[in-house]
């Protein structure tokens, strides 16, 4: 199990790395198995803030307004990672996000990273869910603020431990860092399958997003399916 890395998650405007925005940044340095530095940040973003995402998130434009913008938040955070490894579920999704925004300011952001999601697809192919609020739920790890990046990056921080110790022994190599790589993956439509489970689990919830049918993605489809199914758990 590694004693120090990083564990970190962000909130975004969006699903798409190249098109929408970091709105939070939440993280912990851990050193020697304790957390060592908190990173808690909201960053104002160019557009507003559409209702879907205040409705998973729970991040109003009010919350933002005061916040300061990209340019002064990502190069801070970026020293705050120094050259830890990073720890994050579904970690390739929350780098896509920093990597664009280093890039956006001139900066580099190349790291190595643990995946708790890809943990748990090897060791918990049975589980029908291998969300963050599915797996904590399983391993009793609280989360009281779900969607919120600091305590997501902190619920992760405490899976990781708890997977490290009851399977990395016997499956080491699952545990070791992997670099991180972002390339921009071709444009799938949603299924018609997606598309009715979408609209049938807003109309459960009393949820409204604005979405077009006719092009959304599938990657978008099931972002926004797993986080309605957790926003309804907790």
């Amino acid at each position: 199990m590694l004693k120090s890395y990083v564990a970190f998650d962000v909130e975004t405007t969006g699903l798409n790395p190249e098109q929408n925005e970091i709105i939070e940044i939440g993280a912990l340095k851990v050193r020697d198995g304790r957390v060592q530095e908190r990173f808690m940040e909201f960053i104002r973003p160019t557009e507003s803030i559409q209702p879907a995402i205040t409705e998973l998130t729970g991040i109003t434009n009010q919350m933002v307004e005061q916040a300061r913008r990209r340019q002064e938040v990502i190069p801070e955070f970026l020293d705050f990672c120094e050259d830890d490894i990073l720890v994050g579920h579904n970690v390739v999704f929350d780098y896509s996000f920093m990597k664009m925004s280093a890039l956006s300011e001139g900066m580099a952001f190349d790291k190595n990273g643990i995946d708790t999601l890809k943990i748990a697809q090897k060791v918990h192919k049975d589980m029908k869910s291998k969300s963050l609020g599915a797996l904590c739920e399983y391993y009793h790890i609280e989360n009281n603020a779900a969607h919120r990046a600091y305590h997501d990056a902190l619920a992760t921080a405490k899976l990781y431990q708890t997977l490290a110790h009851f399977f990395e022994e016997t499956d080491p190599k699952l545990f070791q860092p992997a670099a991180l790589n972002y390339k921009q993956k071709p444009v799938m439509h949603a299924t018609e399958k997606q598309i009715g489970l979408l609209r049938k689990l807003m109309q459960n919830n009393g949820i409204k997003i604005t979405w077009n049918p006719e092009t959304i993605t599938r990657s978008e489809a099931s972002k926004l399916i797993d986080q309605i199914l957790n926003g309804a758990k907790s």
